[in-house]
């Protein structure tokens, strides 16, 4: 079985990433044949600062080695360093209805927030399709935003199989409904494009301002307070097993703690769970070339495949070589 998964490589990963995807990668290397590609082609859709992409790049391929991906499990490359993707791009333009972009509720959702459309923007479910396809992937883990993506993907597989065979592997979603959605500091979705984000790597004191910023009610330090829809607590569960949650619950139900008290057990929960990820992300960071030759190795075992599918598709589409 063959899981693909991508991350954007648009800026510092954060918890929501981490919950969101990476904890699930770091699980299923030891069952599966993984794929994770760095999507630094996604990331040009929101960041135009040349040095910051190709510095994200290796940040990203850092962090998840940092937190516990095995190069020697899983293959992991920079998606640009295979160019075949691209190709396979326009490709499935050429079978993708507009209205089927027109009803992306992530490209609606993004212009609705400010985020300034553009053709990027718009096919990015094309592009996401093309990274799946390329390399026949059974499985892709995403959070409940990104399940659309994957029903788009589908749609179009159907659509180009439908006209020149059986070239694609239909791909099926995985999604974990405790962790898919990680609330930001503002309570929606944490993202990057939002910027309400809670990173995973960080000095103290910038993780205690992020986490000070976290929207609370205006409830007194006396009062009892709602746990149920509390954005602290909704990120503290994240770090807590079901001991963990039954203790923090009591101290929000019996009052006499603020919601300051919360922020601070919330920087300690994320300073102790990422304190390992965190020497060795110092080891990464001191041997850069260590982490090329890992996303250099990943990109060949990647372009093999990807080479092989496209001599298919080129054929059955009429490219003549």
């Amino acid at each position: 079985m063959r899981v693909l998964t991508g991350i954007q490589s648009s800026g510092a990963l954060h918890i929501g990433n981490y919950f969101g995807a990476i904890k699930q990668m770091v699980e299923l290397q030891e069952n599966s044949d993984l794929f994770i590609f760095i999507a630094n082609y996604h990331s040009l859709t929101s960041l135009k600062d040349a040095t910051a992409v190709r510095q994200n790049t290796i940040d990203a391929a850092i962090t998840y080695l940092s937190l516990g991906i095995d190069p020697n499990k899983v293959t992991m490359w920079a998606q640009s360093d295979v160019k075949e993707v691209l190709e396979l791009y326009w490709i499935l333009s050429g079978y993708t209805p507009m209205g089927l972009l027109e009803r992306a509720h992530s490209y609606k959702d993004k212009v609705a927030k400010g985020i300034n459309a553009n053709h990027a923007l718009f096919s990015y479910p094309v592009l996401m399709a093309a990274d799946i396809l390329l390399y026949d992937a059974n499985i892709v883990p995403v959070g409940k935003d990104q399940i659309q993506h994957v029903e788009i993907t589908r749609d179009i597989a159907i659509k180009f199989n439908n006209e020149h065979g059986d070239i694609f592997t239909l791909p099926k979603f995985k999604t974990d409904d405790t962790t898919s959605t990680v609330p930001g500091i503002d309570g929606q979705k944490m993202s990057k494009s939002y910027g309400n984000t809670i990173d995973i790597f960080n000095s103290k004191k910038s993780l205690k301002k992020q986490v000070n910023k976290i929207v609370t009610d205006s409830a007194t330090l006396e009062e009892p307070k709602e746990f149920d829809g509390c954005n602290v607590y909704n990120l503290c569960k994240l770090f807590l097993d079901e001991d963990g949650e039954k203790e923090l619950q009591d101290r929000y139900t019996k009052g006499g703690e603020g919601h300051g008290h919360f922020k601070m057990h919330l920087v300690d929960l994320i300073t102790t769970h990422f304190n390992e990820a965190n020497e060795k992300r110092e080891y990464y960071l001191n041997n850069t070339n260590e982490v090329l030759e890992i996303l250099d190795d990943g990109a060949k075992k990647a372009k093999t495949i990807a080479e092989e599918k496209m001599k298919k598709i080129r054929e059955v589409v009429g490219i003549y070589r």
